[in-house]
């Protein structure tokens, strides 16, 4: 990634955007989005569609995985400091986490993964979704 610096640009390294101590926060956020996701299915599906058809909830899970690999870490989600308080965790992971739904939603809009994007869906994975990464992250670093 490229940074401007003084009529120059500063390539900046994978190492100056995520730091170790974020590991957990990492964890914790894949959990919170997983977690998401399965009582979203069970919700509205039913529990026994996940112990039979464990392929279905990897399919509806996956976009959201993608979308959040593609976007926490230029957004700053694992930066240098990101582990140190849950003041800077939490927005952090809620920031990461709104453009990572259109990342996912965009994926759910073709015939490739299950879903769709209707507004209500839109409007509970973003609130609850970004409720779940807040909490897990808060939880996170009350733990460590």
């Amino acid at each position: 990634m490229l940074q401007e610096g003084r009529g120059c640009c500063i390539r900046m390294e994978l190492s100056e955007r995520v730091s170790p101590d974020a590991l957990p926060l990492a964890v914790a956020d894949v959990v919170a989005v997983g977690g998401v996701i399965t009582v979203g299915i069970a919700q509205h599906g039913s529990f026994a569609l996940l112990l039979d058809a464990p392929g279905y909830w990897a399919a509806v899970l996956l976009p959201f995985l993608i979308g959040w690999a593609l976007v926490a870490v230029p957004v700053g989600a694992y930066a240098p400091g990101a582990a140190e308080s849950a003041k800077a965790a939490v927005p952090l992971g809620v920031r990461a986490w709104v453009p990572a739904v259109v990342v996912a939603l965009a994926i759910r809009a073709t015939p490739v993964a299950p879903g769709g994007v209707e507004l209500s869906f839109v409007v509970v994975i973003t609130v609850v979704g970004a409720a779940a990464i807040a909490a897990g992250r808060w939880l996170t670093l009350r733990l460590v």
